[in-house]
C-alpha cells in the first residue's frame, strides 16, 4: 500500500512536513497550506524553494490540495466560480514541475437559502464544474471531487449524477472515509439520516482512485456550516475504515491512503506539551496506527 498525507497537520513549514513524512518512511505528501497559504496561493519564490526542499529529500507531491470550487464557493456567484479557474490555472504549471498527476477540487458549497440540488442550480453547477474539468483534460492532470460539505457530498446519488453529467476520464473521485459521518443524506424529505461512509464508499468505489483516512463521531449538530464531530485514530471512528480499508486491498486498490487526522490532543505521550509538537506527534502517530490496520488487514488475506 502507497501512503501520504495532508502533512501541513503536521507542520506548517515544509521542512517539518518533510521530517514528518520521513519519519513515518513515507516518499509522498498531499500538498495543501505551506505557511498559512495553499500551494496554488503561495508566491513563485516560495514555491521555488518549497519544490528545491521537497527534491533534496527525495519526496514527491502526488495531489493538490487545492481549494478549487470548494465548500466555502457558491456556485451562484460568477466571482467564487473565476477565483476557482485561477487557482486551478495557477496550479497546472505547479503540477507539471513536480509531476503531479491529481489536484483535489470540489462542486462548490452547498447552498442553504434554496433547494441546494433544484434543476435550475444543477444545471449551474455541473456547467461549471465540466468547465474546470475541461481544463484539466486541456493539460493532462486530473479533477479529483472529494465528497465533503458540497453539492457531489449530498449524497452518494448525487456523486453518481455529477459524475454522469461531467463525463469526462479527468474527472475522477477521491472518497473520503470521514466526511459521510457528520454530513445528512438528502435524499427525500427531512428530516435527514446521517450518511454511511461504508454504503457511499460501495456505491462509488468504481470511481475512486484516491482515498482520504479520517475518522471520527458525530456528536451533534452546531449553528454553524459544520457539525460537531470527535476525530479519532483511524478504526476507532464511525468512518467504517477498516471495512473500507479492507476492501480496497481485496480489491487490489493501486492508489494511495492519504491521512487526514484532524486530531486536537495528542493520546499517546502526556509529556507533550507544546502546540506544535502536538500536532506533529498526533499526525505521526496517525501514520504509524494506519499502517499497522493496513498490516493486520493484510494478513488475513
Amino acid at each position: 500500500m502507497q501512503y501520504s498525507g495532508f502533512a501541513d497537520e503536521a507542520g506548517s513549514s515544509i521542512e517539518v512536513q518533510i521530517r514528518a513524512t520521513q519519519d513515518l518512511g513515507w516518499h509522498m505528501i498531499e500538498a495543501r497550506n505551506i505557511g498559512s497559504t495553499n500551494i496554488t496561493d503561495i508566491s513563485d519564490g516560495e514555491f521555488d524553494e518549497a519544490a528545491q526542499r521537497l527534491a533534496a529529500a527525495g519526496i514527491k507531491i502526488h495531489c493538490f490540495g487545492s481549494a478549487v470550487a470548494n465548500w466555502g464557493t457558491d456556485p451562484r456567484r460568477e466571482e467564487d466560480f473565476q477565483r476557482s479557474m485561477e487557482s486551478l490555472r495557477r496550479a497546472i504549471p505547479r503540477m507539471h514541475r513536480l509531476g503531479t498527476k491529481f489536484i483535489r477540487g470540489m462542486s462548490f458549497g452547498i447552498v442553504r437559502d434554496e433547494q441546494p440540488d433544484s434543476p435550475q442550480l444543477e444545471k449551474m453547477i455541473f456547467e461549471k464544474v465540466r468547465a474546470l474539468v475541461r481544463i484539466c483534460e486541456e493539460n493532462g492532470v486530473v479533477y479529483l471531487h472529494e465528497n465533503c460539505m458540497n453539492y457531489g457530498g449530498l449524497s452518494y446519488q448525487h456523486t453518481l449524477k455529477l459524475m454522469e453529467a461531467v463525463n469526462s476520464p479527468n474527472f475522477r473521485l477521491v472518497f473520503d472515509t470521514g466526511n459521510p459521518v457528520g454530513s445528512d443524506n438528502r435524499i427525500g424529505d427531512p428530516p435527514y439520516r446521517k450518511q454511511s461512509s461504508w454504503e457511499f464508499y460501495r456505491q462509488v468505489k468504481d470511481y475512486v482512485v484516491h482515498v482520504h483516512i479520517k475518522d471520527c463521531i458525530f456528536i451533534e449538530e452546531t449553528d454553524g456550516l459544520f457539525p460537531k464531530l470527535e476525530h479519532t485514530f483511524p478504526g476507532e471512528g464511525h468512518g467504517d475504515v477498516a471495512q473500507i480499508v479492507d476492501d480496497l486491498i481485496a480489491s487490489r486498490y493501486e492508489g494511495v491512503l492519504s491521512i487526514e487526522p484532524h486530531l486536537a490532543v495528542v493520546y499517546h505521550d502526556d509529556t507533550v506539551q507544546s502546540a506544535e509538537e502536538i500536532r506533529y506527534q498526533n499526525y505521526v502517530e496517525y501514520g504509524k496506527r494506519l499502517m499497522a490496520l493496513v498490516d493486520q488487514l493484510e494478513k488475513r488475506i
